[in-house]
């Protein structure tokens, strides 16, 4: 039991006293071999059981209150909602808000800011995780049950997970306003559990390509250790979460038969259906509780959080405690216009018409709502209703993936494959099912198509951050300076076209000192190449190159 309680220890705070990503060397008082990890199904599950606590740790990497957006895997979603333009801080000062730097690209881009450095560190540590587990697995042993290999299984997941995500952030796309020619195509460094502290001195960018195939290579191994074991909990991930995580993959790969035959798969294997209206709108449970359509969340645990660097206290705006009360997260008046006035999606938004326009629901009182700015999110609930105690109202489930996002991925892969035609109808049969009878989608080119599948997906995933890896693909672009626009201040007026250039992540400075392969094939800094205060209403930003 005392190995037992190391490894727990070990895993829910995998990467804390860590310089660098690929350090792997432990002080020998404070850890436990891969032998004696995977000595039982017992310790593994004990390992196991720190990863979704690491997942939502809050100061994870700092260990202490150095950074109000180091908030692990959550601080993502808000992040990749901020870089959208679809989240504004509405309360009365914008500077509360940690997160406007992903959204305005207006300081601390470049190789020594932490708009960088966090999600690198975060993903990365995320890896380490899951590679001490695989480590500890011999899947080829006879005496390896079904349940030891459906924990390497899930650790599988995890890590491609992780490394889906840097690729997405780190792997440049061409724009007009920074100069990315010598390393397009390029993601980041591999590191596995075999990965040496020599190799990792001198570790290259991995190709896009040879990181699709990698993260596949995990993936495969992951559908054949988790095809007989079931997880206890949806805090892990089970076999249709790895068929997701591969739709996903295939998706930005731009791989669209396969992005719809693995999202068909999750569909099938998960066996779920879509949060329905009532669930959405719940003043208690509305999205702070896992149910039918979330396939792997994590959990916040009273005993293991603060008031202020948590889920609800960022997105729950009826939340007392944390920085919600002060930001006021609220959804860009332009993505807002998009959702149907029948589409219940939309009543998570304080329309500026109040009760006229809807009879919302608040568990404040007439005097708090009605001080409230327009376009207010009250989709994140505090749950049970208690926005005074931030450890009761914020111990809340946070979505990792819902299945909507596989019949949306499904959907615009059968346009890609099969005609435009053929996509439409299977979009439209969501939406009219599950969110607005009225919706009707009348695409006629792929592109178009394309980009009405990212704004459904922008609209079901507002402060979930799903869109945006579909943004940076499609290079949608950024208009958030525009007639009647509700973004708080100039320096939000960034109107981008193809991508915004901070899309693109830098590599810390921290890495390119400890691997030399970095050291001349960083991303170039993004660092306020477009200024919002010189920005022209309604018009693209014009090009820096």
């Amino acid at each position: 039991m005392k190995n037992i309680t190391k490894i727990f220890t070990l895993l829910a705070l995998t990467g804390m006293a860590f310089a660098s990503c690929i350090e792997e060397t432990f002080p020998e008082s404070s850890t436990v071999t891969s032998e004696q990890v995977g000595a039982s199904a017992a310790a593994l599950d004990a390992s196991m059981s720190g990863v979704p606590s690491q997942m939502c740790q809050g100061y994870l990497i700092y260990g202490s209150q150095e950074h109000e957006a180091d908030m692990a895997y959550p601080a993502l979603k808000i992040m990749q909602t901020e870089m959208l333009g679809d989240m504004y801080p509405e309360g009365s000062n914008s500077g509360y808000d940690w997160y406007r730097n992903w959204n305005t690209g207006a300081a601390s881009c470049g190789p020594t800011g932490w708009v960088g450095w966090l999600p690198w560190r975060t993903q990365y540590m995320f890896v380490k995780s899951a590679n001490d587990i695989i480590s500890a697995v011999d899947t080829e042993s006879e005496s390896c049950t079904d349940e030891m290999k459906g924990y390497a299984g899930m650790a599988y997941v995890c890590r491609a997970f992780a490394y889906y995500n840097l690729m997405t952030l780190y792997e440049p796309k061409d724009n007009i306003y920074t100069n990315c020619k010598d390393v397009l195509g390029l993601t980041v460094p591999k590191v596995t559990e075999n990965t040496t502290g020599e190799e990792a001195k001198n570790n290259p960018r991995l190709p896009h390509d040879e990181m699709i195939e990698f993260i596949n290579s995990d993936l495969d191994k992951a559908f054949d250790l988790l095809a007989n074991y079931t997880p206890s909990t949806k805090l892990y991930p089970s076999l249709a979460v790895a068929y997701g995580v591969r739709a996903k993959v295939a998706l930005w790969d731009e791989n669209y038969a396969e992005a719809g035959e693995y999202a068909r798969k999750a569909i099938e294997t998960f066996d779920g259906t879509p949060v329905t209206r009532a669930q959405w709108l719940d003043l208690n449970t509305g999205f702070n509780t896992a149910n039918q359509a979330w396939m792997w969340h994590v959990h916040y645990d009273a005993e293991n959080m603060g008031n202020l660097c948590n889920w609800t206290g960022w997105m729950g705006s009826e939340a007392d405690w944390g920085y919600s009360s002060l930001t006021y997260p609220s959804i860009d008046r332009s993505l807002y216009d998009r959702i149907g006035d029948n589409d219940f999606r939309k009543y998570t938004f304080i329309d500026p018409a109040k009760r006229d326009f809807y009879p919302y629901e608040s568990v404040r009182d007439d005097e708090w709502f009605n001080s409230t700015p327009d376009y207010l999110n009250l989709k994140f609930r505090c749950v049970g209703g208690d926005w005074e105690t931030y450890s009761v109202g914020g111990v809340c489930d946070v979505p990792i993936m819902r299945i909507e996002e596989m019949y949306l991925i499904d959907a615009e892969a059968t346009g890609a494959t099969q005609g435009v035609s053929a996509g439409v109808a299977k979009l439209n049969d969501f939406v009219k099912t599950y969110r607005d009878e009225e919706y009707s989608c009348e695409a006629a080119t792929l592109r178009d198509f394309q980009l009405e599948c990212m704004w459904q997906k922008r609209i079901e995933f507002w402060g979930e951050g799903e869109g945006w890896a579909d943004a940076k693909r499609l290079e949608a672009g950024s208009m958030q300076y525009y007639t009647g626009t509700n973004a708080p201040a100039a320096i939000f007026y960034v109107n981008a076209k193809g991508i915004k250039p901070h899309w693109n992540f830098v590599i810390p400075d921290t890495e390119s000192q400890s691997n030399k392969a970095l050291l001349t094939t960083n991303n170039p800094d993004p660092t306020n190449v477009i200024q919002g205060a010189k920005a022209t209403i309604n018009e693209y930003y014009p090009s820096t190159l």
